[in-house]
């Protein structure tokens, strides 16, 4: 049978992206990709990029206020969110250019517009059009969540956040997952007064100990956090929101961000139609070589709800185009994937949580929490912590948690000895880097707890 493409890719993420270069560059398959909105998908649009770059932006207030007490005469002054977000606009076209040109050297064929499943081997775009492929890849991701109640239609998602015409002065931020706890930080830096609101401890998926600091931290530095508490209604007066909670009480803010976590973005792409499985969270249920039950058919990324990462997404975009076009098959390893929450203070984790580790047998857990060298001399009562769980028995290290400055570079280096394998006495056998936060990591001599 003739089809007119070899691949077609539904999605222009990251993990859609790779596939479909790798799959053609690489491997010299006929490739389309379809994208509805900006090439580069969550994380370049409205996701880990321009996070990333006002988190930067929000740390600059406390560096100044460390200089000062270094000696410097400085001052932040105030924040022009007009100027930083014209140029976060800036960038975001300059990457989105480089993701189009990318495909276009591969020889992909771009069409910029939505595209359905129709079958194993049809897609349907949004005019119409009718494209046959031997393979499909649904690489679309996913989306925020706002559930349903009186109101709903008055707030507004980490997907708009970037698009503001002007920060609001005092925010509600709704979730405890790590968008809503990043956000949190981020608008507290950059002048907005926040208020957070959960049904549960924040960051409840992550390992308790580190969590609690944070959330103390976060708590030391301004954000006023409610746990236990729902949403019932918010109503508009003027340009504020009324915001009435479980307890009773009532709020007024400029804004109400909802980060109550993300869904994959399958609704009305006609997977269920064309006899995909679908899970109970719509996600697409795949193999572990990301081939759902129609064989024709495959799904990468966040759509599949494994590990929401963009660097997961990429591999496993990578790992189907070899296995599928290279004839080099290759699954993905999920263990041991290493991330971080970009929070103040910033977290980096890889591995079992002390809990999650218990489950399995005796552990050994070593904790050192201390007040950091640059912001000590600041004067101030910021704290690091350093955490490895070790499996009683084999030795080997299985948990890894930082909390404090650059905890996203730490855990990366971390991840690779982990990878490997690594034992405690091959962390002890390590000298230390002096004076470094991280040399704690190769100096904790005796666990502070059995469990």
């Amino acid at each position: 049978m003739s089809f007119d493409f070899d691949l077609f890719v539904i999605g222009g993420g990251s993990g859609g992206v790779r596939a479909a270069r790798i799959a053609a560059a690489e491997h010299g398959a006929r490739v389309a990709l379809a994208e509805e909105y900006r090439m580069g998908g969550t994380c370049v649009i409205r996701g880990c990029v321009p996070k990333k770059l006002m988190v930067y932006a929000s740390g600059y207030p406390e560096a100044v206020e460390e200089a000062r007490a270094y000696g410097w005469s400085a001052e932040a002054g105030g924040f022009d969110w007009t100027a930083f977000r014209a140029k976060l606009d800036a960038e975001l076209d300059r990457l989105e250019a480089i993701y189009r040109q990318g495909q276009k050297n591969a020889g992909v064929m771009v069409f910029d517009q939505r595209a359905t499943v129709a079958g194993p081997h049809e897609v349907r775009l949004a005019d119409g059009s009718m494209i046959s492929a031997k393979h499909i890849l649904v690489a679309v991701g996913g989306r925020p969540f706002v559930p349903e109640f009186d109101g709903s239609d008055l707030v507004i998602t980490s997907n708009d956040i970037f698009k503001l015409d002007a920060l609001p002065k005092r925010v509600l931020i709704v979730g405890g997952g790590y968008i809503a706890c990043e956000f949190a930080c981020i608008l507290h830096g950059l002048g907005v007064e926040v208020v957070q609101y959960n049904r549960s401890p924040l960051l409840r998926e992550f390992d308790a100990e580190a969590r609690d600091l944070i959330v103390a931290q976060m708590e030391a530095r301004g954000i006023v956090i409610h746990t236990g508490v729902i949403v019932q209604k918010i109503e508009a007066e003027g340009d504020q929101r009324v915001v009435t909670c479980s307890r009773g009480e009532v709020d007024r803010f400029d804004q109400v961000i909802y980060a109550t976590g993300r869904v994959p973005n399958t609704e009305g792409l006609g997977l269920e139609a064309a006899g995909v499985k679908l899970g109970p969270r719509g996600e697409v249920v795949v193999d572990e070589w990301s081939q759902t039950n129609i064989p024709s058919i495959y799904a990468v990324g966040d759509v599949t709800d494994r590990i929401q990462l963009t660097p997961v997404a990429i591999r496993e975009g990578h790992a189907f185009a070899d296995t599928v076009f290279g004839a080099k098959p290759r699954k993905v390893d999920h263990e041991l994937v290493a991330s971080a929450v970009f929070t103040q203070p910033e977290f980096g984790t890889c591995g079992l949580t002390e809990d999650a580790a218990r489950e399995n047998g005796p552990v050994e857990v070593y904790v050192s929490t201390f007040r950091p060298m640059k912001t000590l001399f600041a004067g101030k009562d910021d704290r690091v912590l350093m955490k490895l769980v070790v499996d009683k028995d084999s030795q080997r290290v299985v948990g890894c948690h930082i909390v404090g400055p650059d905890a996203g570079e730490m855990i990366q280096m971390v991840a690779i000895a982990m990878k490997m394998g690594a034992t405690k006495a091959q962390f002890d056998a390590t000298v230390a880097v002096h004076p470094t936060m991280a040399e704690e990591l190769v100096t904790m001599g005796n666990p502070v707890r059995h469990a």
